[in-house]
């Protein structure tokens, strides 16, 4: 097996680890430390390895910057044209808070959410981006409202085969979907509960935590709410309620399998008014019937512990076999299971809060 390279993006700098063997881990960092790092991607499209990373200065601002040297060197766009919002748009870009690399058939594509809750494209592996001005300009976009964490797009999923088709998910607001190419965008809640709201369900305006895809049947989707875990055979258009089986619906990250269908993970809170995990274990779930049961994993995880896995603080890699799972918490530690979630072991501590983890195999 290739190393895995694992990036750590907290409040106060990237950190990044290398294994062969997910059990013994070297430890590359702080980068841009004192910046705040809520995105970071590992692009091995193409036969090489990009890092991406969404750093937020409290004096310069937030800005997207690459690495193709595994963070030896690091270069941002010289003259501001990383990310930036048009001059006409009466809006700048506060963080960025997701970047995701499309696919191998489309080299080059990146896309990136920010807050306040705008979606970017990028056709040159993430170094300049265009706000994507048909989601911008959305009729609905002045309605939404801030989540207690603000208001951003957090999830952008490009279809695997279809590129015409790109599903969001943004807090608050819910998942959106366009069919053609970008040019509009249709709400895509049916089933997804907004219990802040009065009323049934509305059509936009839920709080979406996170949206996960199948690897093998892209159209089957998971979701952690605000209150609910989903899963959708539709691509997004209708969602069916999948929690039966965990101690609490209340939560924020969910992650597929990357090469097995129908299993994902999730990291339960008691509720939106007691973050904290069930008995104060931190724990995680698997499901490997896309939802219909679920089993605790728990071995290896502190008790006693009152802290929070964020929405883009958990996360798989892409290594054959047994895929390795990586949680972040809000107090600074990650945990690395090599056995899919069955068992975790502590890789790194007293690290700034971990807003973002992503893992990749690496030459």
């Amino acid at each position: 097996m290739n190393d895995v390279l694992l990036a750590v993006g907290t409040k106060k700098g990237l950190w990044l680890l290398r294994s062969a063997d997910r059990r013994t881990w070297s430890v590359d960092g702080p980068h841009f430390l004192m910046n705040s790092i809520a995105a970071c991607a590992i692009d091995t499209r193409g036969g090489r390895t990009r890092l991406l990373v969404g750093a937020s200065s409290s004096h310069w601002g937030p800005g997207v910057s690459w690495s193709d040297d595994l963070g030896a060197t690091w270069t941002e766009a010289a003259d501001g044209s990383g990310i930036r919002f048009p001059a006409d748009a009466g809006a700048s870009v506060e963080a960025v808070w997701q970047l995701r690399p499309d696919t191998e058939a489309r080299p080059g594509v990146v896309w990136a959410g920010s807050q306040p809750s705008a979606l970017w494209r990028s056709d040159d592996g993430g170094e300049t981006f265009a706000l994507v001005e048909s989601l911008w300009n959305h009729p609905h976009r002045p309605t939404w409202a801030p989540g207690f964490g603000g208001q951003a797009i957090h999830t952008v999923l490009p279809h695997p085969s279809d590129d015409q088709r790109v599903l969001v998910a943004m807090s608050t607001g819910g998942v959106y979907v366009t069919d053609d190419g970008a040019a509009s965008w249709t709400p895509s809640n049916t089933g997804i509960r907004a219990d802040f709201l009065p009323g049934d369900p509305p059509e936009y305006g839920q709080c979406v935590h996170k949206v996960s895809r199948d690897p093998i049947d892209p159209d089957r989707l998971y979701a952690q709410n605000h209150g609910g875990v989903y899963r959708s055979a539709d691509g997004g258009a209708t969602w069916q309620p999948i929690d039966g089986g965990l101690p609490a619906d209340f939560g924020f990250p969910v992650v597929a399998h990357p090469h097995r269908p129908a299993t994902a993970w999730v990291a339960p809170l008691i509720a939106d008014g007691e973050r904290t995990p069930p008995g104060r274990q931190l724990q995680v779930w698997r499901t490997d019937d896309a939802g219909g049961t679920w089993e605790r994993s728990a071995d290896g995880l502190p008790g006693g512990f009152f802290g929070v896995v964020l929405r883009d603080a958990m996360c798989v890699d892409d290594a054959d076999g047994a895929a390795g799972v990586y949680v972040g918490t809000r107090d600074g530690s990650v945990y690395a299971s090599a056995d899919e979630g069955v068992t975790w072991a502590e890789v790194i501590k007293h690290l700034p809060d971990v807003l973002c983890v992503r893992a990749a195999t690496v030459g």
